[in-house]
């Protein structure tokens, strides 16, 4: 998408670039590259319609499916060229996901991973329809079959007292907050291009936990962007020492092509960058470790996936981590055989 003129040009032994634009109408494109070229055998003569977002096969495990319900970013923060790749921001049709989740159900999905490059976002673009990301979550949760409902990629601004109440208000919305503020200081914040403040966010994590006692808390954070300053990464380590983040990760500052701070000068060295990145996970595993501790003789449910045969033991889902083991895993140990995709309760004893 983002280099689709220059690969066209470069590479002209290719019959067909389908960029992203032109998903919908992939069978169409395909049978016109096709139809030019000598075959055997033929196309299924339903194939050259449009794709739809209603009929995908998954690819994850029968237990979990995740739901993206847009596409493409507004930000425009000015280290990331999301936009330049996946275009402006679209949602996808209420009425459309809820096909989907109807199928998902049919399916006997368990856990649902509600995703997009911006899901706070979601309707913000469906003039006049009054749709927003709780209506949608309130249409997943009417499919009593998902145990787990868990959001990925929560802007911060985006984050409304409408949605934290939904979370405190319902079990199987996982209480997990995927929130990248990419930095707490108010002058990287904005070269960065990123909406509100320090004090907005410290006053976002404090609600949070006010009204989701249980909430798990997860960001991503950038060291070493241009103009960011030494006494910036000890007031941002300061930052996360007050808010202690359950679960967090650092990338150290790449130049994109293209993108506003690709240019910008007082590039940060990349010895620099590598001891910034040092100081604050070292802090965050101290965090990290403090709260794990306390977690110590809690009761939790667990969805098992897996047996793990190297150490006799399963893995599952439950409310504490993500599901694609970024954070961590979980290993269950159990004297009596555990059915996969059935979910128990566990303590926590290490």
């Amino acid at each position: 998408e983002r280099y689709y003129s220059q690969l066209v040009e470069e590479i002209p032994e290719v019959d067909l670039f389908v960029p992203i634009r032109e998903y919908k109408n992939f069978g169409k494109l395909l049978n016109e590259a096709i139809s030019k070229k000598k075959q055997e055998g033929k196309l299924d003569a339903n194939f050259g319609g449009e794709l739809e977002l209603t009929k995908r096969i998954y690819s994850t495990p029968s237990y979990q499916a995740y739901l993206q319900i847009s596409d493409g970013c507004n930000n425009c923060c000015t280290y990331c060229a999301i936009p330049l790749i996946r275009g402006g921001f679209r949602s996808y049709p209420l009425e459309e996901l809820k096909i989907t989740l109807d199928d998902l159900e049919k399916k006997g999905i368990k856990e649902v991973v509600v995703i997009s490059q911006d899901t706070t976002r979601y309707g913000s673009d469906l003039v006049g329809q009054n749709i927003n990301i709780c209506t949608l979550l309130k249409e997943v949760l009417k499919h009593e079959c998902f145990e787990f409902v868990r959001l990925l990629y929560l802007y911060p601004d985006e984050i409304t007292d409408e949605l934290i109440d939904l979370f405190r208000d319902n079990p199987r919305l996982t209480p997990y907050f995927d929130v990248p503020i990419q930095h707490s200081e108010d002058r990287v914040l904005k070269l960065m291009n990123r909406r509100g403040s320090k004090e907005d966010l410290i006053n976002l994590f404090r609600k949070i936990r006010e009204k989701v006692p249980h909430a798990i808390l997860r960001t991503t954070l950038i060291v070493g962007f241009p103009h960011e300053k030494r006494e910036d990464v000890i007031n941002l380590d300061n930052f996360i020492r007050e808010i202690k983040f359950d679960h967090l990760g650092v990338f150290k500052y790449s130049r994109e092509e293209d993108t506003k701070s690709y240019s910008f000068d007082e590039q940060v060295s990349e010895r620099e960058k590598t001891v910034r990145y040092n100081k604050i996970m070292k802090t965050q595993a101290q965090i990290s470790y403090k709260l794990n501790q306390k977690r110590i003789g809690e009761v939790i449910d667990v969805l098992i996936t897996e047996f793990d045969e190297d150490n006799y033991c399963y893995s599952g889902v439950c409310y504490l981590f993500a599901p694609d083991d970024i954070d961590g895993k979980l290993y269950v140990y159990s004297k009596d055989e555990l059915e996969i995709g059935k979910t128990y309760k566990a303590k926590i004893i290490n």
